[in-house]
């Protein structure tokens, strides 16, 4: 079993790491570790429009489900908005553009310095609401890919953040009872999945990035 430390002892104090000590730490990608919203944004405007979503999706409704499964996002949308957008084909196009911003992808420094400094001393695992293509080409033009012993994305599970399920793989994969660990997240959703798996959770605020 891997041994408990001490986070914030090492870790940037601005990203405010309980004082406590943990077995493992799972990380969100987008937002927390890369600095990648702005770039996804953009791809998923571009493939509504593509798509010809009757709907507006604004920057604030694009925050608000940080971390949701791109399919999950369009079927929610279109519940509220009664629209009928093809869930699978808006994934795919949202993916094809979001890859062609990959170079500028950029780490978001405290959060991967802790990633840095953790490796080695602990389990490290990516929990991430997009595609594992996405999330491998991401950690890998930042370098951080070889940090991580495992990476959970939401084709691995039965039902991506809120639930639980994927947290709770990512512990089950690094030998970790889930209430050792902590979680670092951006989304309110993501919150919300530590918080069902029985985690310590900690919010990246943008002002980091």
């Amino acid at each position: 079993m891997p041994a408990s430390v001490h986070l914030a002892a090492f870790a940037d104090p601005r990203l405010g790491l309980p004082e406590a000590s943990f077995q493992a730490i799972l990380f969100d990608c987008d937002g927390t570790l890369v600095d990648t919203m702005p770039l996804h944004y953009i791809a998923w405007t571009e493939s509504l429009q593509r798509h010809h979503a009757p709907y507006p999706f604004s920057e604030e409704t694009f925050y608000s489900l940080a971390g949701v499964r791109e399919q999950d996002t369009v079927l929610r949308l279109n519940a509220q908005y009664g629209a009928d957008v093809d869930p699978e084909a808006v994934a795919a196009t949202k993916s094809e553009l979001f890859l062609q911003h990959i170079p500028e992808v950029r780490p978001i420094e405290p959060v991967a310095a802790l990633a840095r400094a953790a490796h080695g001393r602990l389990p490290l695992a990516v929990v991430s609401g997009s595609e594992e293509e996405i999330v491998r080409a991401c950690l890998k033009t930042t370098g951080l890919l070889s940090l991580f012993s495992s990476i959970v994305t939401p084709q691995r599970v039965r039902r991506g953040k809120p639930a639980p399920d994927m947290f709770l793989l990512a512990a089950e994969e690094l030998g970790v009872d889930p209430a050792a660990c902590l979680v670092l997240e951006d989304g309110q959703s993501g919150i919300d999945a530590a918080t069902a798996a029985g985690m310590t959770s900690v919010f990246i605020p943008r002002s980091l990035r």
